[in-house]
């Protein structure tokens, strides 16, 4: 019987706790974005710049680390995939789109990165890959087709950008794994977001100040503070634990939490449906993230 081990298990709370908040985000930012002023990017200047200030003023309670230059480049790049790319288009994506297809194509993201992990990780590829791979890909197809052609709140454009937001934060889960077992997770994300802010955020500012605040209800605020505080600050602190102590395709494996959370919010709110074309699109990217992330690491077969 394999031994308990507790440096993975931190690892995988972590991921756990993080998905389950991400679950909210869809329906508390579709909620959010739901009033005239408030655009997607208003929304997206203020996670990241919220983030931030939180993460500085947090490793000011901490243990300073120094970061080398050529670390802190590595950062800008990955801050780019993490945030920038991945914020960006996953906000603007949502206020396009239902809730419910946000999260359920968030759940492609486990079978978009154990392609990456194969083609840049060496990671071998096996049937039961290779079968989980394609059952993914054809329960994304559908439901980005399905919206194309349906009526209701789907929005193709929407769905492709909330797709191109996994694509992006996949690079980053397997090309930066080796940067964060570096420093703690606070550090990391500090200049992370603040590279992210210097470049992101002042291109928002006018959506940001635009927004009529008397006319925001106290609902609308408590939906900002989880943007910000659980579902960014909170939960990129909680992924370089994950991210360092487990495999990329085991640590976006977790994703698959969010719909069902998400999927329970938005509709007792009444902010979206469910379909049959849904379902079947729901089932087979769930067998797919399933079957794929049950293969064996590249290390176990070495072993």
């Amino acid at each position: 019987m394999k031994s308990f081990d507790k440096h993975a298990f931190g690892g995988h709370v972590a991921m756990f706790v993080a998905n389950i908040i991400w679950g909210i985000m869809a329906p508390a930012s579709k909620f959010l974005m739901s009033f005239d002023s408030v655009s997607s990017f208003a929304v997206t200047g203020f996670r990241v710049a919220g983030a931030c200030l939180l993460f500085w003023i947090a490793s000011l309670f901490l243990k300073k680390e120094d970061v080398c230059r050529k670390d802190k480049i590595r950062l800008l790049f990955a801050s780019m995939l993490a945030v920038m790319f991945n914020q960006g288009s996953f906000i603007t994506g949502v206020s396009l789109t239902s809730p419910v297809d946000a999260t359920v194509i968030v759940t492609f993201l486990p079978v978009i990165t154990m392609i990456l992990s194969a083609l840049i990780l060496k990671e071998p590829i096996s049937v039961l890959k290779v079968g989980g791979i394609v059952c993914g890909i054809s329960g994304a197809l559908i439901l980005v087709c399905s919206s194309a052609n349906g009526g209701g709140v789907s929005n193709i454009w929407g769905n492709l950008l909330c797709l191109t937001a996994q694509f992006s934060f996949a690079f980053y889960v397997v090309l930066f794994k080796d940067l964060v077992g570096k420093y703690s997770p606070v550090t990391i994300m500090k200049w992370m977001f603040l590279f992210a802010t210097i470049l992101f955020v002042p291109f928002f500012v006018k959506d940001m100040v635009a927004i009529n605040y008397r006319e925001l209800p106290f609902d609308a605020y408590l939906a900002l503070i989880h943007i910000v505080f659980g579902g960014t600050f909170i939960c990129y602190f909680m992924i370089p634990i994950g991210q360092h102590r487990l495999r990329p395709t085991v640590v976006v494996m977790y994703n698959y939490v969010q719909p069902i959370v998400a999927t329970i919010i938005a509709l007792s709110l009444g902010m979206d449906t469910f379909s049959t074309i849904k379902i079947l699109a729901g089932i087979l990217i769930f067998v797919g993230v399933f079957a794929v992330t049950q293969s064996r690491a590249k290390a176990d077969l070495i072993k």
